[in-house]
């Protein structure tokens, strides 16, 4: 490219938290702008390297995917070359999180946090529930591949944690929906426990979240001792299917 204002068209300024994914905090686009030089769609738009994904903290990879969801919620979403991305990503992963969330239709993590290909594992389960097929994944992306950060993702108006609260019965189902009950007595709530209360409902989801954290911890001693020895951080969320916001649990 021969000017500047040809970089601005695939490398916008809205576009430096997605930068912030590659170079650690610093846009390859924005170096690019400082020094006068264009850069290429393929640049903008490539997955995590092994040196940009080591290069980020824990901490930062959460706050990233803070601001992805501020731009998700602004309208303002990067945009994606998943084709380079894949180019990119071919011949090997370096994501930096996984990320536990539930099926619904309505929760895709990667939109909802303005994530590309190769940037995050992504296991989704009704009621984003732990299980020692999910523990295994878990592993495998942080010991294995390197992943800093698990996020158990749960999010209003849930339809598991409706299942089980109100106990249904339902082939497979069951035996997954038993996964969310201990959840439901740890909830502590004032007012009508049913499925009929979203606030109830809600409360269920926020617990179930906390619950699966600390299944996580408490069976996998390897995803313990890696977030002992800060290596990777164990956080939850919940999403409002009415809002679009992402809230972070502490």
């Amino acid at each position: 490219m021969e000017s500047g204002s040809d970089c601005c068209k695939t490398c916008r300024p809205d576009d430096n938290d997605r930068r912030a994914w590659l170079k650690g905090g610093v846009g390859a686009c924005a170096v690019a702008l400082l020094v006068g030089i264009g850069c290429s769609p393929e640049l903008a738009q490539a997955a995590l390297t092994l040196a940009q994904r080591d290069a980020l903290t824990p901490d930062q990879i959460i706050e990233l995917m803070k601001k992805g969801n501020e731009r998700f919620r602004s309208g303002r979403m990067n945009p994606q070359d998943f084709l380079a991305q894949k180019r990119a990503s071919a011949s090997g992963q370096y994501p930096a999180a996984i990320i536990l969330s539930c099926i619904d239709s309505r929760a895709p993590a990667e939109i909802i946090l303005d994530i590309g290909i190769g940037e995050t594992v992504n296991a989704r389960v009704a009621g984003n529930v732990s299980n020692p097929d999910m523990l295994g994944s878990m592993e495998f992306a942080c010991a294995v591949a390197g992943a800093k950060v698990i996020l158990v993702m749960g999010h209003t108006a849930c339809g598991a944690i409706k299942g089980a609260i109100d106990n249904v019965q339902l082939g497979n189902l069951t035996g997954l929906l038993e996964s969310i009950k201990p959840a439901i007595e740890e909830t502590q709530y004032e007012g009508e426990r049913t499925s009929k209360n979203a606030g109830f409902v809600d409360a269920v989801a926020q617990s179930n979240v906390r619950y699966t954290i600390g299944a996580i911890r408490n069976i996998s001693p390897i995803l313990a001792d890696l977030e002992r020895g800060g290596k990777i951080r164990i956080v939850g969320a919940m999403y409002d299917l009415n809002n679009g916001k992402v809230n972070f649990m502490s």
